[in-house]
This record gives structure tokens, C-alpha cells and sequence, in this order.
């Protein structure tokens, strides 16, 4: 970014971006961004977008988007406790792809191999693994990842070790029965942050 740019479109109320706006100068540094790596991605899930905007959930959206790529092998990297889930999003997504599928605690390694802290230390805890869920994928040639309810920053470390695309169908939230957006929606939640913790 050039210096002195330092955007905070979440504050700003007009939004005039969306009628053409150039607010930062920076039209001619961003189109480029969009030719070769990331340009038939853009393509499709922009077709998607416009064909399905308001008729498709997530799920669904996620299979049309990947059969517009042509796509045949997908990934699932989910988290151990959504593993219902797990299954019922594979039972579907089987029905059009090829999927391999990697649970969270994949390779049982031990917390304390990396001297992890522990919820209890009362009992033997198996450590997340999600750069071998990655790998594990990577190494399957996965054409594009979906997570399914990965801790917070574990879903990170998988997303930036996985070769393929990475699209979040659940995002995990012990608290708000993995609706995250519920701590914005509801105020008695919301208030919560207004404390000095």
C-alpha cells in the first residue's frame, strides 16, 4: 500500500465505492491483481453472485461455484466437534464432487510435543492440526477446501498452507451455536464487548 493510505471503509457512511468512487487512487494498482492466479476464480464466483444472488444458501453456492471451476475433487477440513456436520456436508457435496475429507485432530499428536496450553491439565489433550489437514489435502490434489467449524487462527494456519482455494461454509462459534454474526446482531451479546476485558 502507499504510504499515507491507511483506509477505514468500515467507518465510512456513504459508501460511494459501490456507485464508481476511486476514494484512494488505487483503480490501477488493483485491476492487475485480477489477470492470471486469481482471474477464473473471480470470473466464476462473480457468475455465481449474479445468477444466484438471494436464491442459494452458502452450501449451495459453494457447489455451483465449484462446478463452475469444473472442478472434480474437493476437500473438507472440519473440526472434530462438528462432525455431524462433517458427515451430512459430505453426503451432499459427494453427490457432485469427489471428496476427501480431514478431521481436525488428524495424526493425534500430543499438546505437550509443543508444550501447547491445555483447557484442562487434568487430561491428555490432543493438539488441532490443521497445517496437516492441509497437507493431507494438498497432498490428495484438492482443487478447492472447505472449512467446517476450524478454531480461530487454526483456520488461518490452514488457509495459508492449503494449495487450493479455501471457502468457509461454517465458522465455529462454541458460544453463539456457530452463528458468529449473532454477537453483532443482538445487543445483550454486543455488550459484552463494551467491557474492559
Amino acid at each position: 500500500m502507499e504510504k499515507g493510505i491507511v483506509p477505514q471503509c468500515a467507518r465510512c457512511k456513504s459508501k460511494e465505492c459501490r456507485d464508481g468512487k476511486d476514494c484512494f487512487s488505487q483503480t490501477p494498482r488493483h485491476k492487475p491483481l485480477y489477470y492470471d492466479g486469481v482471474a477464473k476464480l473471480h470470473q466464476a464466483a462473480s457468475a455465481v453472485e449474479a445468477r444466484y444472488y438471494g436464491k442459494e444458501t452458502r452450501l449451495g453456492e459453494i457447489v455451483l461455484l465449484a462446478k463452475e471451476l469444473g472442478y472434480q475433487k474437493i476437500g473438507l477440513a472440519f473440526c472434530i466437534g462438528l462432525s455431524e456436520e462433517a458427515r451430512i456436508i459430505e453426503s451432499i457435496l459427494s453427490k457432485h464432487f469427489e471428496v476427501v475429507s480431514v478431521c481436525c485432530k488428524v495424526s493425534g499428536i500430543d499438546k505437550r510435543d509443543f508444550a501447547l496450553q491445555q483447557i484442562s491439565s487434568q487430561n491428555d489433550e490432543v493438539m488441532c492440526n490443521p497445517a496437516g489437514q492441509a497437507q493431507l489435502l494438498n497432498e490428495a490434489e484438492t482443487q478447492f477446501n472447505v472449512i467446517c467449524g476450524l478454531c480461530v487462527g487454526h483456520d488461518a494456519i490452514f488457509a495459508r498452507l492449503s494449495n487450493a482455494p479455501v471457502t468457509t461454509l461454517i465458522a465455529k462459534d462454541r458460544v453463539l451455536a456457530h452463528n458468529p454474526a449473532a454477537a453483532i446482531y443482538c445487543q445483550y451479546v454486543r455488550k459484552h464487548f463494551d467491557k474492559n476485558t
